[in-house]
């Protein structure tokens, strides 16, 4: 039987994002506070997923020999060092989040079954890599305030609170909602990045926490005047408005995640790919509740 098996890890160490060919004003107005010299440091969560069968000792891998490999490999040259000086191939490609995870993968593969690398830079920003060439996925994480009632103006109140519940009560409630946006694609050779992380944020600060944050949902967003704004139907209008402003920035939105409470949450994958996997032909994004 194959099992994955995950071990965490973690260091500390700086970087700067800066191109010796680029001019200083173009390396601020690419980077930003980023380009700052001498750079600028985090406390990196290293996650390293890997794959294989059961032993006859009910494990996939000794984690203790893959807690060795892992800090010779990787934690006891990262830690505490200056990326951008410390592996070669961070002269060549910036050390982002999403190429020091390639980079990772490059130096355990060797030793490790790996399936993924996942590297947190801080809790509200992190990647994932899957050994694929340059494609990687960058996640970024906020939040937003609102309000809602589950009632459909199509129902009796009656059926609405026979359907919701107390979620059905005329004068609603609300949730602190935790979104994470996943977008996919190709680490840029120099610059390390998939997409300019600056405008992501940019464009989810726009078209979502700025109009959502503080509102009835219901009343104050035109699209579920009509629509029950459940977390599905709220994770699923994000996605439709997120995907062209996304893809305007070079890159592919994967995945929402919107959390409604620490019980509830739901994804959206929004890459033909993904519909194709769940035997949806359509190009509806795919929905899938935790």
């Amino acid at each position: 039987m194959q099992c994955i098996v995950n071990r965490r890890a973690q260091f500390s160490a700086s970087h700067r994002y800066w191109l010796p060919e680029l001019s200083e004003a173009e390396n601020i107005e690419q980077f930003g506070a980023c380009s700052k010299f001498p750079g600028h440091g985090h406390n990196y969560v290293l996650f390293i997923s890997m794959a294989g069968e059961l032993d006859e000792y009910g494990m996939v891998l000794n984690l203790s020999d893959v807690k060795h490999v892992i800090r010779q490999e990787v934690t006891s040259q990262l830690d505490f060092s200056y990326l951008n000086d410390v592996w070669p191939e961070f002269q060549q490609t910036l050390p982002t989040t999403e190429n020091i995870a390639r980079v990772i993968w490059q130096h355990l593969a060797p030793h490790l079954p790996l399936v993924r690398v996942q590297l947190f830079e801080h809790p509200e920003l992190w990647t994932d890599y899957m050994g694929n060439g340059m494609e990687s996925y960058l996640t970024v994480s906020t939040h937003f305030s609102a309000a809602h009632r589950l009632a459909s103006t199509q129902l009796s109140d009656e059926k609405n609170f026979e359907i919701y519940g107390k979620c059905a009560r005329p004068h609603g409630h609300g949730h602190n909602y935790h979104l994470e946006v996943t977008v996919k694609g190709e680490i840029d050779s120099r610059t390390g990045m998939i997409v300019d992380l600056g405008a992501l944020n940019q464009v989810i600060e726009d078209y979502v926490v700025e109009p959502f944050d503080h509102t009835f949902l219901n009343k104050d967003i035109p699209f579920f005047a009509e629509v029950v704004p459940t977390a599905e139907n709220i994770a699923l209008h994000i996605s439709n408005l997120l995907r062209s402003p996304i893809q305007e920035l070079g890159s592919q939105l994967y995945k929402v995640k919107l959390i409604e409470s620490p019980n509830n949450s739901c994804e959206i994958y929004c890459t033909q790919s993904e519909a194709s996997s769940a035997n949806n032909t359509s190009n509806e994004p795919v929905l899938a509740r935790l």
